[in-house]
């Protein structure tokens, strides 16, 4: 199955679920993409010693998912993509609504 997961919280507890649930599609043999819109862009930053966002991410891209970055989310923060969260369009997000059979957002 292909799964598109969004995320738009900054709630460290909801983005580090969010790639808990990533990883766990992907260990089922699915296809999964993220895209991290408005708050979510900032998910790389939001590291606590209960919620190792970063370490699910990197489990996550490790095992075939892939992130995307929203550019104008990204722009209105001064914060740039990376090699982990490309820097993304509106059409990106388009397509992965458009090709996944199931979307689920945090």
């Amino acid at each position: 199955m292909k799964i598109g997961i969004i995320i738009y919280s900054d709630d460290p507890e909801t983005v580090w679920n969010a790639f808990r649930f990533g990883n766990f599609a992907l260990s089922e043999g699915d296809e999964v993409k993220v895209f991290l819109l408005g708050k979510g862009v900032e998910c790389a930053s939001l590291d606590t010693d209960r919620f190792r966002i970063t370490e699910q991410m990197r489990k996550f891209v490790d095992n075939g998912g892939k992130i995307f970055a929203c550019g104008a989310c990204l722009k209105i923060r001064q914060s740039e993509g990376s090699e982990m969260c490309p820097i993304s369009t509106m059409k990106d997000l388009y397509e992965i609504v458009k090709e996944c059979e199931k979307i689920v957002t945090f």
